[in-house]
């Protein structure tokens, strides 16, 4: 597989690219993570309520067990600190809530930002390389056979000539069409050289 070019400008080009694209996704883990820990702070509140709750309830759970011992208003009594008890249970419950939103809301934000440049990538950058990759790994094969290979490359530049070259082009056919060892050798360094490659 042909994955950088030959030529230095060329392969050159290619490793910045590939290096951008690498310090673009570490970059976006990086920020991605940051801010996930960053919004995992405010849960902080949830968590307070959540240890009041605990310690409201089990307050009231305790004075409700003494309570109930006491004669005459004991079992009244125990039943109206039990009620005390119920909103421990309530702030318990508005804390976990929180803490669950919060957690949804970093883990949401941190999948974005890693997400949108990691797409980006995939649907531009990875493409280009993937199509460069393909076709001069194509042309490499073709230069590696020799004189047929370089034959079919030679006819491909011919055939991709640029509209202000055709002038010339009836000319250049015929050296082509009668095997002229220096148009073919032309052609076929110029269809090369359009993959980042030499002869």
């Amino acid at each position: 597989m042909q994955f950088y070019a030959e030529r230095p400008i060329r392969r050159t080009a290619q490793l910045v690219s590939d290096l951008l694209a690498l310090l673009l996704v570490i970059f976006a883990v990086w920020l991605g993570t940051t801010v996930y820990d960053e919004v995992l702070k405010l849960r902080a509140p949830g968590d307070g309520l959540v240890d009041a709750g605990t310690g409201l309830r089990g307050t009231f759970d305790s004075a409700a067990d003494s309570a109930g011992g006491l004669p005459l208003v004991g079992d009244a009594l125990a039943k109206a600190l039990h009620g005390g008890s119920d909103v421990g249970t309530k702030l318990v419950d508005s804390g976990r809530w929180q803490i669950e939103a919060v957690e949804n809301l970093a883990w949401w934000m941190a999948a974005i930002i890693i997400a949108l440049p990691v797409v980006t990538l995939v649907a531009t950058w990875l493409p280009l390389r993937w199509h460069f990759t393909r076709r001069a790994s194509a042309a490499a094969r073709l230069r590696s056979l020799g004189d047929e290979g370089m034959d079919v490359l030679a006819l491909r530049a011919l055939t991709t000539l640029p509209p202000h070259r055709l002038a010339s082009a009836g000319e250049v056919a015929t050296g082509w069409r009668e095997r002229d060892r220096d148009v073919i050798g032309e052609l076929a360094e110029r269809e090369l050289a359009r993959h980042g490659l030499v002869t």
